[in-house]
């Protein structure tokens, strides 16, 4: 086993070197990725936080719950994009002695605090469309039609900009949620607005509150379910264990696979660790390669692999 250990450590120094220059390559393709994301938050920033003011100013002059809870809405947003922003930083550090992963698991736990902050937006647009209905207010429905109406090109533009890039992590998706459900928020506030000025039916602003509440509930509820899944290291979505399983045992030389882990290191990243239970010790190397080559083209980029001849170590019964 010494001999066999010693052949390892060599293979893995070895495919680090031939990875250099083939993750040159992607890393640069991701860096422009992810330079192109950290642009897009920061633009989304500055303009949803201009609007959350005029909202807000709107909503107190013209009495309007629809648009003061739609500013209190685009606020946890503004905090959302910065939070998604901390996260993709986050998730790119690198490894220190005492945070051996960088700190890049603190993206998953940004993904929950975000859905956190959604659903705490819900409740208080709940409270306050519920107080509505029993003391009903007089609502400026043309200063909430133009309000809202801005609301609908910023959070849309947001929306379109961050659904291009959503499929890179959670939290982009996360952002992405909030910047939809936003966009509904604002679609909802021109309608009500329109409602009122026609017709005076003030109730309709607290129903039209309550509406967007359950829009926004439903969204998020994904969004927290996944986040508290990865953060207590479940198999991140879209990876199936025993398919991996399968397609490890299906490689040339291998007898059996066990003790398979699979979880994620940070929002993007996923990590893998098994033992691998090899015919003849003279193929290490080739079978160790294939096996890393599959698990990079499956999506996991992290993969520490054990692997042991028959008979070696077989004492647990779930081995041979």
């Amino acid at each position: 086993m010494a001999h066999e250990h010693h052949h390892h450590h060599g293979h893995e120094h070895g495919h680090e070197h031939e990875h250099e220059h083939h993750g040159l390559h992607l890393h640069h393709h991701h860096a422009h990725a992810i330079d192109n994301l950290s642009t897009i938050y920061i633009v989304a920033v500055a303009l949803n936080l201009a609007f959350v003011i005029v909202e807000a100013v709107a909503g107190f002059v013209g009495n309007s719950l629809g648009l003061l809870s739609d500013a209190g809405h685009n606020l946890s947003d503004v905090f959302s994009l910065i939070l998604a922003m901390i996260a993709l930083k986050l998730a790119s550090s690198h490894a220190t002695k005492r945070f051996t992963y960088g700190r890049r698991k603190a993206s998953v736990l940004i993904s929950l605090l975000n859905a956190i902050i959604l659903l705490v937006a819900v409740g208080a647009i709940m409270v306050e469309s519920i107080q509505k209905f029993f003391n009903p207010s007089e609502v400026n429905g043309n200063l909430i039609i133009w309000t809202a109406a801005v609301g609908i090109v910023i959070n849309g533009l947001t929306a379109w900009a961050l659904s291009r890039q959503q499929q890179h992590d959670i939290n982009t998706r996360g952002a992405f949620l909030h910047m939809l459900a936003d966009t509904l928020v604002s679609v909802g506030v021109v309608v009500s607005g329109i409602v009122i000025k026609y017709t005076g039916w003030t109730v309709v602003d607290p129903i039209i509150g309550l509406a967007i509440a359950v829009v926004i509930l439903v969204s998020t509820w994904e969004l927290l379910s996944e986040s508290l899944r990865m953060s207590t290291d479940a198999v991140p979505e879209g990876f199936d264990v025993d398919d991996i399983t399968k397609q490890i045992e299906s490689q040339e030389g291998v007898l059996g696979v066990h003790h398979v882990h699979i979880w994620p290191i940070s929002t993007t990243e996923t990590a893998l660790t098994c033992h691998i239970v090899i015919a003849e010790p003279s193929r290490l190397e080739e079978v160790t390669d294939r096996v890393k080559h599959l698990l990079e083209s499956l999506g996991i980029g992290h993969s520490t692999l054990e692997l042991e001849t028959e008979g070696s170590h077989c004492h647990d019964h779930d081995c041979c």
